[in-house]
């Protein structure tokens, strides 16, 4: 099974910290790439999220966005220390007595000022990583699957691209033999044209010389052993992306000896289409991871 390189995935997750977001975006590489965008409060994440990336991916370049937009001041909880405020009326009433018990006047939001009366929930640094962790693990597993998902549509692209090449070649065989009657009866018109007269064995070397230059066998083999192989690489269990760039070139090398063979129109015709249907394969291929 393929993979591909490109795809998208996005999550979100909200907490007493405020709401996380997680966004992964791929395109094709030579290796993988990612790039970070974290918020400050993550920053020292980063290790650990290439990590969980590399589980799930071999290969692309990959631009990992984490937005964090915090809770907002009037939805954290604020909470009384009981024991630091207990404290401080204690010490009022302790300075009122002194006085003479003369009654000391306590504004509330004085006494909620004092240094440890009033505790702002901030958020919590661990659960604030443990969350964008989870998050970005499942994210990064979405993506995958995107990327599986695309990987699909790729290997049923580039089975029909593998047939219709099989086809030109199952095309190419059958009319070799009409090429060889017309390259024979070509050299004979030629001959008489020129009133040359040549024995029989001297002319059927030169038409043995002819159909050797023309001859296409050994490149239609190959190119058949290589869309086989392409089918087999396609099917299988490891990563197929190099080994895939490694086939288009070599179609490509054998289509381009076919075309510098052919002697006729039909021919040059039928090079020219298999090498718009590798062309095709070569600009996908790119995508495979």
């Amino acid at each position: 099974m393929i993979h591909s390189m490109t795809g998208f995935a996005r999550r979100e997750a909200s907490g007493p910290w405020g709401q996380l977001t997680c966004e992964l975006r791929s395109v094709n590489h030579r290796y993988l790439e990612p790039g970070f965008r974290l918020p400050e409060e993550l920053r020292g994440l980063e290790g650990e999220l290439r990590q969980l990336l590399a589980k799930q991916l071999r290969r692309g370049k990959v631009d990992c966005t984490v937005h964090l937009r915090a809770a907002r001041e009037a939805e954290r909880e604020l909470r009384v220390d009981e024991a630091t405020l207990k404290r401080v009326l204690e010490r009022a009433r302790d300075i009122a007595s002194r006085a003479g018990g003369t009654a000391v006047s306590l504004d509330p939001m004085d006494v909620l000022r004092w240094p440890g009366v009033l505790q702002d929930s901030a958020p919590d640094s661990d659960a604030l990583a443990a969350a964008c962790r989870a998050l970005f693990a499942d994210t990064a597993r979405e993506l995958a699957a995107a990327r599986e998902r695309e990987g699909t549509r790729l290997r049923e692209f580039v089975l029909q691209r593998v047939e219709g090449l099989a086809a030109l070649l199952a095309a190419g065989r059958a009319r070799a033999p009409e090429m060889r009657e017309r390259l024979r009866t070509r050299l004979q018109a030629r001959l008489a044209e020129l009133g040359a007269t040549v024995d029989a064995t001297r002319f059927e070397q030169e038409v043995a010389l002819l159909l050797q230059r023309a001859d296409v066998d050994e490149e239609l083999d190959r190119l058949d052993a290589h869309l086989a192989e392409i089918r087999r690489v396609v099917d299988g269990e490891e990563a197929a992306g190099r080994r895939l760039d490694f086939l288009m070139q070599e179609l490509n090398r054998e289509a381009n000896t076919f075309a510098s063979k052919s002697q006729e129109i039909d021919s040059t015709r039928l090079a020219v289409d298999m090498k718009v249907l590798i062309e095709q394969l070569r600009e996908q291929v790119q995508n495979v991871e």
